[in-house]
């Protein structure tokens, strides 16, 4: 098997989060939607390259509350789950199990709502995230539509790090759910940090949890239709209200359709989503959301291994486009079925105990074939521009099964109050791999010309991975007046089988780990609440070494201070964090041909992250995060000292919009940003490196009655640069600019 990934492979990790709660996490948000205002304010792995209540709060719960915008003040009316109006989440439930206000929370998260999707044009998950401090969605550039890469905290989450409303959505090694479609979130949330305490079997860096649109309990819905650059064209539609005049039935449906091109010659996008939820409410203390997902996409490799050479750095002073394909037009595919179902079961025993379980079933199925570049075979092709190509074909399946129970309680203890949780979840996960080697002649890649013609050198991978989870966590919430503290601790069981169909060969293993979680915090009256927290994280991984060993679970170490500000009366959050994370038992990628996985590494990455955002007046919208990432190797059979690919040591945006109240203009509404990514090194060894890169994006909207018509522009400029380096082969050119236009009609 070729895998120029950091391909950690699947684990299993189910759902948990902690917190100082006030109320209980609801299994399904009732509120309306936001009211509009008048007017309305890893490195990828090569495979077809050769590789998610207290009864006094039941009132809230009901489908017969008011809706939020009736509530005032800043985050009035808003649940961890349901929908925010305006940037400014104050809630969540990613951290927590439970709805904890993020003021309370003793670690970094970033929340996206769907007004900063909206707002910023986002088309893509990958895309929404970045504003984001410490993250990027998007790290192999915005073409990849193999879904992207997602970076938190200077590691690689792409194949670990996603979860769909508390329920890890699994990966095999060389595809993964990253590609979930972003309209149909109802927010976005990065926790940053281990975090296996509550989830599991996950990444050190941190976790994206996907929050889907649920159904509410007022009559709502809205249509789209757009279109743009690579001859874009996109429907979409978003509706939902009560079933029944008693409103214990609630539904909503979420879909697009999408016709379009990528930046990259050749490469289609195009997809078929839709998202049905229904929540039946039989009494006040019972709730059970019943909700699905199907997404087809049918697109080619937008992703483009081009050299160095013509890329990072000059070739002879000559510069590929950033539209070269360098594969062959009648073989490139990269198409994709994914759909989950599942439910979200909320159950009120008492006033003091609550119930809840949440269960999905997650399947995927992708086949891809594609050729890509290795370079320039000598001086003599890199003078002539002429890349050597090598490629190949496969299909992969992954069937997941997951399901969370939790047991939450409140109660008094003289001066102490607490908020426990206790939970047992688990997942059963299977995947099978399979690809076949390709062979084709050399490219100009200043001049291509295709002949379509290449040679099937046989099968090269063919494995199938079944791996099995159970955990088993406690958390304790404790709080003295304004001081609070967490203690967490979680016990894991993990079974991995592997079957090698080609060699006919098979090994097992078996791994656990108990991992623990600790902070404390204080919240003062005038908005600042200062706080420190220790995490663990354990990570089962599918790589075998030489010997068709499985390889150990990786592990990870955080410490966190930080300090976060909701200043009193004003819709603002401003979060400032600096970490010191730990990644030991790395997995490492041997010299070609062979790439035999090693798990010599470890890496250090520390760093400090401010993040603000504010919705200060009616309509004025602001977002702004700054990260500072020294990330270095500091166990490496070579690499000792030297800093990983693609993160940068300095990453800086800023976006702001406002929409006109009053007078003549009342619904203009104009809006902009600006990103900027420092230089990363583009190889192990460090001996060359990509500039840094700045990019600006621009909104102009009319709101008039129920209608906008919005213009989203990202990368005004045009600037070509490149995303992402993972050594002289594989580099990968971010997306120049891209104009959509868009009009919604809402009722």
């Amino acid at each position: 098997m070729i895998c120029l990934g950091a391909v950690s492979g699947l684990t299993l990790s189910l759902q948990t989060g902690t917190a100082l709660a006030q109320s209980s996490l609801p299994a399904v948000t009732v509120d309306a939607p936001p009211q509009q205002a008048r007017p309305a304010a890893a490195r990828p792995s090569r495979r077809a390259a050769t590789t998610r209540a207290a009864r006094a709060n039941r009132a809230a719960n009901t489908p017969q509350a008011a809706p939020a915008a009736a509530a005032v003040g800043p985050g009035a009316g808003e649940r961890a789950n349901g929908p925010v109006r305006g940037f400014v989440a104050t809630r969540t439930g990613s951290a927590t199990k439970t709805d904890t206000p993020i003021i309370e929370t003793p670690q970094s998260i970033s929340v996206v709502t769907t007004d900063q999707i909206k707002n910023q044009g986002a088309e893509s998950v990958g895309a929404a995230l970045r504003y984001t401090a410490g993250v990027s969605g998007d790290v192999n550039g915005g073409s990849d539509t193999r879904f992207g890469g997602l970076q938190i905290r200077g590691f690689d989450m792409t194949m670990l790090g996603l979860y769909l409303d508390g329920l890890r959505l699994p990966s095999s090694q060389y595809v993964h759910f990253l590609g979930l479609e972003a309209y149909g979130a109802e927010r976005l949330e990065v926790l940053k940090g281990p975090s296996s305490v509550m989830y599991g079997g996950s990444g050190t860096g941190g976790i994206l949890n996907y929050v889907s649109k649920l159904p509410t309990a007022y009559q709502f819905g809205e249509m789209s239709v757009s279109g743009g650059s690579f001859n874009r064209y996109q429907g979409q539609f978003d509706v939902g209200g009560p079933a029944n005049k008693e409103g214990t039935v609630l539904w909503r449906l979420t879909g697009v359709v999408r016709d379009g091109e990528t930046q990259v010659d050749f490469t289609k996008d195009n997809r078929v989503f839709i998202a049905p939820a229904v929540t039946f409410k039989p009494n006040d203390d019972t709730t059970i959301t019943l909700l699905a997902n199907y997404q087809k996409d049918t697109t080619g490799w937008g992703l483009q291994f081009l050299p160095a050479s013509g890329t990072a750095f000059a070739n002879s002073g000559r510069f590929i486009r950033n539209t070269f394909f360098g594969g062959e037009p009648n073989f490139n595919q990269f198409d994709t079925e994914q759909a989950s179902v599942g439910y979200l079961l909320s159950h009120d025993i008492n006033e003091a105990i609550t119930f809840r379980q949440n269960l999905r079933y997650s399947w995927m199925h992708n086949e891809q074939q594609s050729f890509y570049g290795l370079s320039y075979a000598s001086p003599a092709d890199e003078a002539a521009g002429l890349m050597s190509r090598a490629g190949a074909g496969g299909a992969s399946t992954i069937n997941s099964f997951a399901v969370d129970n939790q047991l939450q309680g409140k109660f008094v203890t003289g001066i102490l109050s607490h908020t426990t949780l206790f939970g047992i979840d688990y997942r059963n996960t299977s995947f099978r791999d399979a690809a076949s080697g390709y062979s084709t002649g050399k490219i100009n890649v200043f001049a291509p010309v295709y002949t379509n013609t290449w040679t099937n050198d046989g099968p090269y991978d063919d494995k199938g991975v079944k791996q099995s989870q159970m955990g088993i966590y406690a958390q304790d919430q404790i709080k003295l007046g304004r001081l609070s503290f967490l203690l967490g601790g979680r016990q894991d069981f993990a079974t991995t089988d592997l079957d090698n169909h080609l060699n006919r060969t098979s090994a097992t293993t078996d791994a656990s780990a108990f991992t623990g979680r600790a902070a404390v915090m204080y919240n003062f009256d005038n908005g600042i609440a200062p706080y420190f927290s220790y995490a663990e994280s354990f990570l089962p991984v599918l790589n075998v070494n030489a010997a068709g060993e499985l390889l150990k679970p990786e592990t990870g170490v955080q410490y966190e201070v930080g300090v976060k500000y909701q200043p009193v009366g004003i819709n603002a959050l401003i979060t400032l964090a600096a970490f010191d994370l730990t990644r030991a038992n790395v997995v490492t990628f041997g010299a070609p041909p062979a790439y035999v996985p090693e798990q010599t590494g470890q890496v250090k990455s520390r760093g400090v992250e401010l993040e603000g955002t504010a919705t200060l007046v009616e309509g004025f919208n602001i977002r702004g995060a700054y990260s500072y990432i020294d990330a270095v190797v500091t166990q490496d059979p070579v690499n000792v000292g030297k800093a990983p690919t693609t993160v940068p040591l300095n990453r800086f945006s800023l976006w702001s919009d406002y929409t006109v109240q009053d007078g003549p203009l009342a619904g203009v509404q104009v809006g902009g940003g600006i990103r900027y990514v420092g230089s990363t090194f583009g190889d192990d060894a460090n001996t060359f490196k990509v500039s840094a890169s700045t990019a600006v994006d621009a909104l102009l909207a009319y709101t008039k009655d129920n209608y906008r018509l919005a213009l989203n522009v990202t990368n005004i400029a045009d600037t070509r640069y490149v995303a992402a380096c993972y050594g002289y082969t594989s580099c990968f050119y971010a997306e120049g600019r891209k104009a959509i236009a868009k009009l919604t009609y809402r009722w």
